[in-house]
């Protein structure tokens, strides 16, 4: 541990004892950061960040609160913590943790000469500086290979290629959280999920400096990236000033390299690295071809920044307005959901997460619809099924349910599953694609209700929709589970058969299924809504006798699809 501003050795260790006592009982979730306003410096030549600047912390707890945590990534080093123009008391210690990609945060524990009431808020004036080099230790230590650990924490300052993505990556700007591994489950998706939501409304300002002539990008929700180049004779230093006004689903990330740029459609630009000019031409042909299809999502966002990553083997990362993938070495299909998903998420801006991460994986599903039909579609909707069942079955018991609703949740597997389910199930509702139905009305400033965006679909539709954002966004109630419980045919006098089939919903969640009724020579789809644990009938009429009754298609998830069948008796 490391202790400034110390008096004498016997002042010190009473210092550190009741610094240490302290933070055992820390609570690092009292304080909100609400505002960034940070200068950082890069030397990509020496791997070296320097951060200087304010930052706003509200406390959040329900009493008074006099200590503070403080975190960063373990490669760098606190400085200074000053208090109202005064140093303040600091306790720093290696803190473990795999929200940063080196596996340790550096945890200053600040001592305040006063406390902070609930709801109020301070200002800290901070300094600190290191390293970011390529880092996986995390990944490795659980058993990644070392190889595959770098392609997924790619992140590094270095001369050729700088990319630093934020929490749950790097902790290059001050945060604080409880301990999480990624050896505990999904401890930190839901770590970093927490702070997220805690998060949504908090704003960044930051200024880049560099002695470098490189372009230097930065993303947030709304984009505001811009770059400014000061290359007076008397100052040769490359500043870049970036807002990010609120954070939202996104994560500060910043990037570097000595990139050459290429326009593209929808205002969209690629940079590109040496030797990727041909790949760029070929994205920027496929942004093209894919713009036109997400066009009707676009509400208040901007064009994609996309940058070239080096390591062609590296993961795609989306951020707001910034893509960083590999220009070259990828199959043509992942380039194509690359693109459609980060383009659909730099169009738009809304308030929810579950609208703006929703649509993003809604339009890849549709894009498949449209180029490979329904059933690609279907395959894509059902490939993170068992996540999602599994999410919904370990809350089911828990008394705090709604706390996983769509509404509370803000960024994890589950419920991006859940939050695509919920726009596809839309779509096959209401027989549209439903970001048409509300785009152009929403308005980001009116939507201070749970219920806003329900209401824009139902003045379009004239639907009730209400029992189904009910069940699916404004609570958590798990999963429908429906079976056929009868199916009852009769000849009619004009040839054919009427059939009458029963379908019983198990599940605490309703929703509008597709029926399927097969016959000899082909089969005939109706879709009839099911409330939760409720029965709901429809009838068919078809030329023939009918063989089989099916109840969902897999566009509806369901917790148990093993009794969806019903052979019927001839």
């Amino acid at each position: 541990m490391k202790f400034l501003r110390c008096g004498s050795f016997l002042c010190a260790l009473c210092i550190v004892c009741g610094l240490a006592a302290q933070a055992s009982a820390l609570d690092r979730n009292a304080f909100t950061f609400t505002e960034y306003h940070l200068t950082a410096s890069v030397d990509p030549d020496q791997q070296r960040l320097g951060v200087r600047g304010t930052i706003t912390l509200r406390n959040d707890a329900s009493g008074p609160q006099k200590n503070i945590s403080l975190q960063i990534s373990s490669s760098l080093s606190w400085k200074s913590i000053q208090f109202e123009g005064k140093p303040v008391e600091f306790l720093t210690h290696a803190y473990t943790s795999d929200i940063d990609h080196t596996g340790e945060l550096s945890e200053a524990v600040v001592t305040l000469p006063r406390e902070v009431l609930p709801k109020q808020a301070i200002k800290l004036n901070i300094g600190y500086e290191g390293t970011i080099p390529l880092d996986a230790t995390r990944l490795t230590r659980i058993g990644v290979p070392a190889e595959t650990a770098r392609h997924t924490d790619w992140d590094q300052i270095s001369p050729s290629f700088t990319a630093v993505r934020g929490i749950g990556y790097v902790v290059w700007y001050p945060v604080a959280t409880e301990a999480a591994s990624l050896s505990d489950g999904n401890s930190v998706e839901e770590t970093v999920g927490r702070w997220k939501q805690r998060h949504a409304e908090s704003s960044m300002a930051v200024m880049f400096e560099s002695s470098v002539n490189q372009t230097i990008l930065f993303t947030g929700t709304p984009s505001l990236f811009d770059v400014v180049t000061l290359n007076a004779p008397k100052d040769l230093t490359k500043r870049a000033d970036f807002n990010m006004l609120r954070f939202g689903t996104d994560v500060p990330t910043f990037a570097m390299a000595d990139f050459h740029k290429l326009s593209a459609d929808g205002d969209s630009s690629l940079y590109y690295l040496q030797g990727s000019n041909d790949a760029a031409k070929l994205l920027s042909n496929d942004i093209k071809t894919l713009y036109p299809m997400v066009s009707a999502y676009h509400r208040g966002g901007t064009g994609l920044a996309i940058l070239d990553n080096q390591d062609s083997s590296a993961k795609p990362f989306i951020s707001g307005p910034l893509l960083i993938m590999p220009f070259a070495d990828l199959s043509p299909e992942e380039t194509n959901l690359t693109l459609i998903y980060a383009l659909t998420h730099a169009a738009t801006h809304y308030r929810h997460a579950w609208v703006q991460e929703g649509l993003a994986h809604y339009a890849q599903a549709a894009y498949l619809e449209q180029k490979n039909g329904r059933q690609a579609a279907l395959d894509y909707l059902n490939a993170h099924e068992s996540e999602l069942v599994g999410s919904e079955k370990t809350t089911k018991a828990s008394p705090h349910r709604d706390d996983d609703s769509l509404l509370n949740v803000i960024d994890d597997i589950p419920f991006q599953s859940k939050a695509l389910r919920v726009w596809w199930m839309l779509h096959d509702m209401l027989g549209t694609n439903p970001a048409s139905l509300f785009s152009l009305d929403y308005k980001f400033s009116a939507d201070q209700s749970a219920d806003y965006i329900q209401k824009l679909i139902e003045s379009k539709t004239h639907r009730d929709l209400q029992w189904f954002f009910d069940d699916w966004v404004y609570h958590n109630r798990g999963l429908p589970d429906f079976r056929v419980t009868s199916v009852f045919s009769s000849p009619m006098a004009s040839g054919g058969y009427l059939v009458t089939v029963t379908v019983q919903n198990l599940g605490d969640a309703g929703a509008e299924v597709p029926i399927i009724l097969e016959i000899a020579d082909g089969k005939a789809t109706h879709r009839l809504k099911v409330l939760a644990n409720q029965k709901a009938s429809i009838r068919f009429e078809v030329p023939a006798a009918p063989e089989r009754v099916t109840v969902n298609d897999g566009s509806v998830p369901e917790s148990d699809m093993s009794n969806n069948s019903y052979v019927i008796a001839k």
